[in-house]
C-alpha cells in the first residue's frame, strides 16, 4: 500500500480550524447536510458533508487525517465539500459537492484500517447513494478497494475485475496543463522548458506531476516532509531537493503546492519568490482575503479546484458511462483553456483568477436554480 500519510495539523495558514464544537460548526455552515458517525473501535469520527445538489449527487473524496479536535475535522469536510461544488461546475458534470473526512486519533495500520474502512464503507452504504467517494488526501486507490467490499459507493474501482484506478495521473495531467497556461499568461510561453518549478509533496499526485515536467525540461525542485521521498524523486529526474522550511521563500517561477492546503496565507505570500502558483492541493487560501494579497504581489494564482480538477473529471466521465481514452484525457486537458479563459477574464478586469472563476461557477449554477419554481 502507498504511503499517503498526512501531517497531523490543527491549522490551515494562520486560520484556526478546530473550533468550539460540533454544534457550532454544523449551524454556521450554508451546506445542505452532514451525515457523521463515532467509530467506536478506534475512536474515528466519520463525517460526510453534502454542500449542494443543485446539478447532481454529491461526490467528494474521502480524507483521513489527525486533527487535534474532531470539530476540526468536520470543518475541514464542509470546506472541501464547498471546494467540490465548484470543481463539479467548472467541470460541467452533472455531479453536486460532497466531502468526506475520517477524523482518526492516531494513524490506522493493518487490520485496525481494514476494519476501519469496512466500517466507513458500510456507513457511506447507509447513505443509500446520496454520496459517492473515492481518493483523498490520507486514502489510496487500495483502500478504496477495501471500502468497495461492502459498497458501490465508490470510484476508482472496476468491480467486475476488481482492478483499481489511481486519479493521481489524471490530476497531475490536469495541474500540467494548468501550469502551461499560467507560464502563457505571464511569460508569453506555454513551455516549461527551462522554467523552475517547485513541486511540494511528491506523493500520488506530486510524483507524476514532477515525472511529465521533467520529461518537458523544466528545472525540477521537489519538497516533502518524507526527506527520503523526496531524495528519490530529486535523484531519479535530475531534480533538486528543498527542505521544507526554505519552500515558501525559495526563487523559482511557479510554486506547485501537491500535499496539504492552507500554505496560501497572510504570513506566507509576503515571502513568496514565485511568479505562479498552481498546484493540486485543495483548499490552498488559508481565508478569502489571501487571494487578493496574491493578485497585489503580481503572483498569478490558478484556483486550486480548477486546477487539480483531472482526477475528478476522469472519475465523473467514468462513471456516467464514458470508455473512450483519448475524450476522457481531451477533457482533462480542457483544464488548461478553463484557465485561459479565466486568466484573461481576470486580467481584463483587473481582478484576482479567484475572482473570476467565481462569476463562472455562479453563472453555471444559477441556471438550474432558476429553473425550480417555488410551490
Amino acid at each position: 500500500m502507498k504511503d499517503s500519510r498526512p501531517t497531523s495539523c490543527s491549522k490551515s495558514g494562520s486560520r484556526e480550524l478546530s473550533v468550539p464544537s460540533l454544534e457550532a460548526v454544523v449551524a454556521e455552515w450554508d451546506g445542505e447536510a452532514v451525515a457523521t458517525r463515532f467509530d467506536h473501535e478506534t475512536g474515528a469520527w466519520f463525517f460526510v458533508a453534502l454542500h449542494d445538489t443543485t446539478l447532481g449527487t454529491p461526490n467528494g473524496g474521502t480524507r483521513m487525517r489527525v486533527y487535534d479536535r474532531p470539530a476540526a475535522g468536520l470543518e475541514d469536510a464542509m470546506r472541501l465539500a464547498e471546494g467540490m461544488t465548484r470543481k463539479w461546475a467548472i467541470l460541467g458534470l452533472p455531479f453536486g459537492g460532497g466531502k468526506a473526512v475520517l477524523a482518526v486519533p492516531r494513524w490506522p495500520e493493518g487490520a485496525e484500517r481494514e476494519g476501519l474502512l469496512l466500517r466507513y464503507g458500510g456507513f457511506l452504504d447507509t447513505l443509500a447513494g446520496s454520496f459517492q467517494t473515492g481518493v483523498d488526501l490520507g486514502t489510496t486507490p487500495e483502500d478504496m478497494l477495501v471500502i468497495g467490499r461492502v459498497t458501490r459507493n465508490v470510484h476508482g474501482v472496476e468491480f467486475e475485475t476488481g482492478k483499481i484506478i489511481d486519479p493521481g495521473p489524471f490530476t497531475a495531467r490536469g495541474v500540467l496543463r494548468g501550469i502551461e497556461a499560467a507560464l502563457e499568461a505571464v511569460f508569453g510561453d506555454r513551455s516549461p522548458d527551462g522554467r523552475s518549478v517547485l513541486v511540494q509533496g511528491v506523493g500520488d499526485v506530486g510524483r507524476p506531476l514532477a515525472h511529465l515536467l521533467a520529461e518537458r525540461g523544466t528545472r525540477l525542485l521537489v519538497s516533502d516532509l518524507d526527506g527520503e521521498r523526496a531524495g528519490q524523486v530529486a535523484g531519479q529526474l535530475g531534480g533538486e531537493v528543498v527542505p521544507t522550511p526554505e519552500v515558501v521563500g525559495r526563487p523559482c517561477d511557479v510554486y506547485a503546492p501537491c500535499a496539504v492546503g492552507g500554505v496560501l496565507t497572510r504570513d506566507t505570500i509576503p515571502r513568496l519568490a514565485c511568479r505562479i502558483v498552481a498546484g493540486s492541493a485543495n483548499a490552498q487560501l488559508g481565508e478569502p482575503e489571501d487571494a487578493d494579497r496574491l493578485h497585489e504581489r503580481a503572483i498569478l494564482y490558478a484556483p486550486d479546484y480548477v486546477v487539480n480538477g483531472g482526477g475528478a473529471a476522469a472519475f465523473g466521465l467514468l462513471s456516467i458511462g464514458e470508455r473512450d481514452e483519448a475524450a476522457i484525457w481531451a477533457r482533462v486537458d480542457g483544464i488548461g483553456d478553463t484557465l485561459r479563459e479565466i486568466f484573461r477574464t481576470a486580467a481584463e478586469r483587473g481582478e484576482s483568477p479567484v475572482e473570476a472563476a467565481r462569476r463562472k461557477v455562479d453563472a453555471i449554477l444559477a441556471r438550474p436554480r432558476a429553473t425550480v419554481q417555488p410551490d
